[in-house]
């Protein structure tokens, strides 16, 4: 392949993932491949070889939010009490969630349409960065031993979900977040 030629490839994916980022905030993600293709002036087979599937295309989309969590998760690790720490991060995980359409879903592990070659990278970087948090509050004996921070993003994922078409689902994610933290006791 000449210099050209790869130039010209990165220009394409540039425009691709830009077209890409704007119609998943627009429409989601089931945001359609062949609107990115027509947008970006490229054939749908462009956007194949780029992105080969749905998930890849997603997580490109998703990865300056994540990467963003990721700072932030090390940044509140070893600060103040270690359940303020973790609950601070889950809550800006499930904001990014409401305001970034898409981000649920990329994070949403789903095996019957997994990608067995492409493991869900975006799922693995935020684990992976909110272990520190988690494994400093089960120490501190304030969250329970078995939780896992794929238990936490699945429940941030399943609230981002259930609340996307709500009239306002920043706020309602919320509450359900705080209440999933909580339980149903009443406070004493």
């Amino acid at each position: 392949m000449s210099e050209h030629q790869r130039a010209d490839a990165r220009r394409n994916y540039a425009r691709v993932l830009a077209v890409a980022e704007e119609q998943v905030a627009a429409h989601g993600a089931g945001a359609s491949l062949e609107q990115i293709a027509r947008v970006a002036g490229v054939g749908s087979a462009t956007v194949r070889r780029h992105f080969p599937t749905r998930q890849a295309l997603l997580e490109a989309v998703s990865r300056k939010q994540i990467e963003a969590l990721c700072v932030r998760a090390r940044d509140l690790t070893g600060t103040g009490d270690s359940r303020s720490a973790l609950l601070e991060w889950l809550t800006d995980v499930v904001a990014d969630c409401v305001r970034a359409r898409g981000l649920a879903v990329t994070l949403a592990h789903d095996a019957a349409t997994s990608d067995p070659v492409h493991d869900n990278a975006c799922s693995a970087s935020l684990e992976e960065a909110g272990k520190p948090l988690l494994c400093s509050a089960i120490q501190d004996g304030a969250v329970a031993k078995d939780v896992t921070v794929a238990d936490l993003i699945a429940l941030i994922v399943g609230i981002a979900l259930a609340t996307e078409h709500h009239p306002d689902p920043a706020a309602q994610a919320e509450r359900l977040f705080r209440l999933a933290v909580a339980g149903l006791n009443p406070q004493s």
